[in-house]
């Protein structure tokens, strides 16, 4: 990646005011990295610039390419964030700032002998911490990813450290972005690392299964065709091969190849939601679908917003297919997530956008993603020098997540595990307080029952109930202990000072004195 390609690349998206900015910052990055070389042997400059060609890639913004390409400057160069903020603005040098904070912490854990929970927490701290604006992590991804492409020139053990953070942290944090594509190469890459002889036998064995099936895959998709253009629909039809990571992961649940029916897939892609169940009712009419194996995530969307129809279904000559259905919106946030869906307004001169705002970039965010305004929480007390236990840190991060509805259909993202208290508490504080039972699918349910993808819940309350101390172990979620321990400590200095106004009020008696005879 050179200069020019990366201004012809970015030339269809951005205005000139923006390209010229862009093309500065080029000029700036290049001076500053001048004699630095890569393990490669490349210049240094073709890694920011690369960063950057994965940001224009994913459609950020003006500002996100920029700080792309100044990402390493302020940690490998003399450059400062004074001198980027007054040639670039306060925005870009915010992001270049925490940016390189995940690297220096990065820079702590050496010894891969030391990578245990305790190191991805504090890797947690650091995301945590810069978590005000999500354009830092999308950054760190962008610059990871471009590491992972180019890995090949680290030692074998530096190779081992960085793939197995890669795994832990950095492809989890995409799923939870919903960037599907670059989750799935990031596994693939670190796996690949990490356990190459699993990897090419796996990459053999798939060769072997999908030579067989994809004459007949490619006899049922022309089937599919013909039936979708018969009705008049506009549609697009392409494959999808598994990962070999996936195919890891359910391999040691399922036991035998044999039993996962998706290592191909056709994918459908439509206009709208209503032809979505249109093209799955054409499918149901052609083939036998497997009853069990049809999923509706259009409905009710997986926890980091991914939407889509998959059926399974057997045809004539016995060949088990899958299908997923979807709108071509639908399609582009499966592959880059909160890339493709959330777009950065350049309101510089807004309250929203004033330095050390906490909600830069983040406002409005949809439903799958409220657990970034989860985060911007624990770093507002994580900037105030709070302590918080590391399990705080982590849980709520690197869980699996589900969707819970409230009676009146509102959606809560909650973290797999997640307790009806933590239900209450991401409602409204003020309702957890006063909560004494729940209704859940209309059916009474105890505070220890455990949240599903789907419930609908129902709080009730009563102006009498208050928190208790027990509630600590009917709460799993950080907002829900940090809301609670506010609410009992106020509980107890409420009680504190009633028992002091009440002596106060105590009318002494007078004392008693033994009358003398007379």
């Amino acid at each position: 990646m050179n200069k020019q390609s990366l201004l012809d690349q970015a030339r269809s998206f951005y205005t000139e005011d923006q390209l010229f900015e862009i093309d500065h910052a080029i000029d700036f990055a290049t001076e500053m990295h001048e004699g630095q070389k890569r393990k490669s042997g490349e210049p240094y400059i073709t890694h920011p610039l690369s960063v950057a060609s994965i940001l224009i890639e994913w459609g950020m913004d003006s500002d996100t390419i920029i700080a792309g390409v100044l990402h390493d400057t302020v940690e490998d160069t003399d450059a400062t964030l004074d001198k980027i903020e007054s040639l670039f603005g306060y925005d870009v040098s915010f992001l270049v700032d925490g940016v390189t904070k995940i690297s220096q912490a990065r820079a702590g854990m050496r010894d891969l002998e030391q990578y245990l929970p305790q190191t991805k927490d504090n890797l947690t701290k650091l995301l945590i911490a810069v978590g005000q604006d999500v354009r830092v992590v999308i950054i760190k991804l962008a610059d990871r990813l471009h590491n992972m492409r180019t890995l090949q020139y680290k030692s074998s053990a530096k190779q081992q450290k960085i793939a197995r953070e890669t795994l832990e942290v950095f492809a989890p944090m995409a799923d939870q972005l919903g960037m599907g594509r670059v989750r799935m190469e990031l596994e693939e890459k670190s796996f690949s690392y990490l356990d190459p002889k699993e990897f090419k036998r796996l990459e053999k064995l798939m060769r072997q299964r999908l030579g067989k099936s994809t004459r007949k895959l490619g006899a049922v998709r022309l089937e599919v065709e013909r039936a979708l253009q018969a009705e008049g629909l506009d549609f697009e039809v392409n494959g999808r091969v598994k990962s070999l990571y996936s195919l890891h992961k359910k391999l040691q649940k399922r036991g035998h190849i044999d039993n996962i029916y998706d290592l191909m897939a056709l994918r459908v892609i439509v206009q709208d939601k209503e032809q979505c169940y249109r093209v799955l009712g054409i499918l149901h009419g052609m083939y036998q679908p497997m009853v069990a194996r049809i999923k509706d995530y259009i409905s009710v969307p997986k926890p980091n917003g991914y939407q889509s129809l998959h059926t399974t279904v057997i045809t004539p000559n016995k060949q088990i297919v899958e299908f997923q259905i979807r709108t071509r919106g639908m399609h582009e946030y499966a592959e880059r997530g909160l890339a493709a869906s959330f777009h950065y307004q350049q309101q510089k001169n807004s309250k929203e956008y004033q330095k050390g705002d906490s909600r830069r970039g983040v406002s409005q965010l949809p439903a799958q993603l409220q657990w970034i305004s989860q985060l911007q929480e624990i770093a507002a007390r994580l900037r105030a020098g709070e302590d918080i236990p590391r399990q705080q840190l982590s849980i709520d991060l690197f869980r699996n997540r589900i969707f819970v509805y409230s009676p009146k259909g509102d959606i809560y993202n909650l973290p797999e595990g997640a307790l009806p208290l933590d239900f209450a508490y991401a409602v409204h504080s003020d309702v957890a307080k006063h909560a004494y039972g729940f209704r859940i699918n209309g059916k009474m349910e105890s505070f220890e029952r455990p949240l599903e993808n789907g419930d609908v819940i129902e709080v009730l309350t009563r102006k009498l109930s208050y928190p208790k101390p027990g509630w600590a172990q009917l709460v799993t979620t950080s907002h829900a202990r940090d809301k609670l321990r506010l609410q009992l400590n106020k509980v107890r200095v409420q009680a504190v000072n009633e028992a002091i106004s009440l002596t106060d009020k105590i009318i002494p008696m007078r004392p008693f004195t033994k009358r003398s005879k007379k």
